[in-house]
C-alpha cells in the first residue's frame, strides 16, 4: 500500500512552475537564458505599498487576524469591487486568502461532491482542472477556437452542460491567451446560465486592470445581476499591483458560501499574512496611477512581441486584449527537425528544443489544455523581449 494518498494521483505538478525552475537551473549553470515563462510582473511593488508593510511591522501589526482577513481590508475589497465593476458586496461576503489560488481551492473543496462537473473553457490556467479534480470533481475542458478569439460561445457552453454540472469557470482576461470578454461577449453566456439555475459561476478577474487599446472588460455580474446568488467573483493584488509574492487574493460571494470557505480556511491556513494584508489595504485604497503607467509599458511590449513572432517562420500570433501573455500557434513548425535532429512533433518538443538550442523559456500549450500553441509572457524588459523574439525567429528559420 502506498504511503502517499491516492488523491494526489489526480493532479500533476504545475508545468509553468516546472519550466521556470528548469530555466533558473540552466541560468545558474552558466547558460544565457531568457525566461518568458513566468506569470508575474517584472515591476517592483510600488513604494507606497512597501512603506505600508514596513509601517505594519513597526507598529506591531504582526498578530493573527480574522480568518477571512482584517475588517479594514474586507471593507476595502468591497469598495474596490464597487468602484471598479459596480458590484455591491458587503464585507461579510468577502474573504481574503493566501493568493487567488486558495480562493479557488476553498470554493471547490467547500462545494464539490464526488462526480460533480465543472466546465472550464480552454486554453485555461493550469490549476483549474487540477483543483477541481482534487476536490473529487470532474473537469470538463471545452476547447475555444482560435478563430473565435479563444472565447467560449454560448452554443459551446450549452452543449457541455449536463445534470452533473455544478460550476462554470470564466477567466477574463485569460491566462494564457490574453483574450478578454466584453459585456457583449458575456451576454449570450449569461442567457445560457439563466436557463440552468443549478450551475454556479466562478469568475476569475485577476487580470482585469491589465487591458489595452481602450478595451472595456466586463464581469458576469455587471452584465447579469440575477446571477448574483450563485456567482463567486475573484480578484487579488498580484498582477495589477505587482505583488505576486505577497500572496493576497480575495473574493465576493453569497454569505453562505463565504462562511463555508471561511470554515475551510480556518482549518487549513487560517488568516493570510497580516503584513501582506496591510500592504494590500494600501494597494486598494492608495494611489492607482501606477497601473496606467504599467499598462502602457505592457501594451508597447505586446505590440513588439506580436509583430516579431508573426515574422517568425511557421508561427502566427493574435494580438490579445489584456493580461501579459501571447499564445502563438506553431502549426507551421510541425513535422520539421531542429539543427540537432529533434523532430518537432508536439508543442512540448518545440518549447524544449527552443530552450535547449536558443536559451528561451516558454510554456507549451498542452500545459494549458490546448495543444499546438505556446505561451509567451511579455512581463519582462523590452530589450530581453526583443532578443528573445530574435532567437525565436532564428530557431524557427533553422527548422528543416
Amino acid at each position: 500500500m502506498s504511503f502517499i494518498a491516492d488523491r494526489l494521483n489526480k493532479i500533476s505538478p504545475s508545468q509553468t512552475i516546472a519550466i521556470s525552475a528548469k530555466a533558473r537551473a540552466l541560468k545558474a549553470a552558466g547558460r544565457d537564458i531568457i525566461s518568458l515563462s513566468a506569470g508575474e510582473p517584472d515591476f517592483d511593488t510600488p513604494a507606497n505599498i512597501r512603506a505600508a508593510a514596513i509601517k505594519a511591522i513597526e507598529t506591531g501589526q504582526t498578530k493573527y487576524t480574522d480568518v477571512a482577513g482584517t475588517p479594514a481590508l474586507r471593507a476595502a475589497v468591497a469598495e474596490r469591487f464597487r468602484k471598479d465593476s459596480g458590484l455591491d458586496y458587503k464585507p461579510e461576503e468577502i474573504i481574503v486568502s493566501t493568493g487567488g489560488k486558495q480562493v479557488i481551492f476553498n470554493a471547490m473543496v467547500a462545494t464539490i461532491n464526488k462526480g460533480d462537473e465543472a466546465i472550464i473553457p480552454a486554453p485555461c490556467w493550469v490549476s483549474y482542472p487540477d483543483i477541481v479534480a482534487l476536490a473529487d470533481g470532474i473537469p470538463v475542458v471545452v476547447p475555444c477556437r482560435a478563430k473565435n478569439g479563444f472565447k467560449l460561445t454560448a452554443e459551446e457552453l450549452e452543449a457541455n452542460i449536463t445534470s452533473k454540472t455544478k460550476w462554470f469557470f470564466l477567466n477574463s482576461p485569460c491566462n494564457p491567451t490574453g483574450a478578454a470578454y466584453s459585456a457583449e461577449d458575456l451576454r449570450p453566456l449569461c442567457d445560457v446560465l439563466l436557463k440552468h439555475p443549478n450551475i454556479w459561476i466562478f469568475t476569475d478577474d485577476i487580470y482585469d486592470k491589465l487591458v489595452y487599446d481602450g478595451f472595456k472588460p466586463a464581469t458576469i455580474l455587471q452584465v447579469e445581476p440575477r446571477l448574483r446568488d450563485r456567482t463567486v467573483t475573484m480578484n487579488g493584488v498580484s498582477k495589477a499591483y505587482a505583488m505576486t509574492g505577497w500572496r493576497i487574493g480575495f473574493s465576493g460571494a453569497p454569505v453562505e458560501l463565504t462562511k463555508a470557505m471561511n470554515k475551510l480556511q480556518g482549518q487549513s491556513t487560517s488568516n493570510p499574512c497580516s503584513i501582506a494584508q496591510a500592504a494590500a489595504l494600501e494597494a486598494l485604497t492608495g494611489p492607482q496611477d501606477f497601473i496606467a503607467t504599467m499598462c502602457e509599458t505592457y501594451r508597447e511590449r505586446r505590440d513588439l512581441v506580436v509583430s516579431m513572432l508573426n515574422q517568425a517562420t511557421g508561427l502566427t500570433c493574435a494580438r490579445p486584449e489584456g493580461a501579459f501573455y501571447v499564445f502563438p500557434s506553431m502549426a507551421g513548425c510541425f513535422g520539421k527537425r531542429t539543427s540537432s535532429g529533434t523532430v518537432i512533433d508536439t508543442d512540448e518538443a518545440f518549447v524544449t528544443a527552443l530552450l535547449d538550442e536558443e536559451g528561451v523559456a516558454a510554456v507549451h500549450g498542452s500545459a494549458f489544455m490546448f495543444a499546438g500553441h505556446f505561451r509567451v509572457s511579455y512581463a519582462t524588459d523590452t530589450e530581453s523581449l526583443r532578443e528573445a523574439c530574435t532567437r525565436i525567429q532564428r530557431f524557427c528559420a533553422s527548422l528543416r
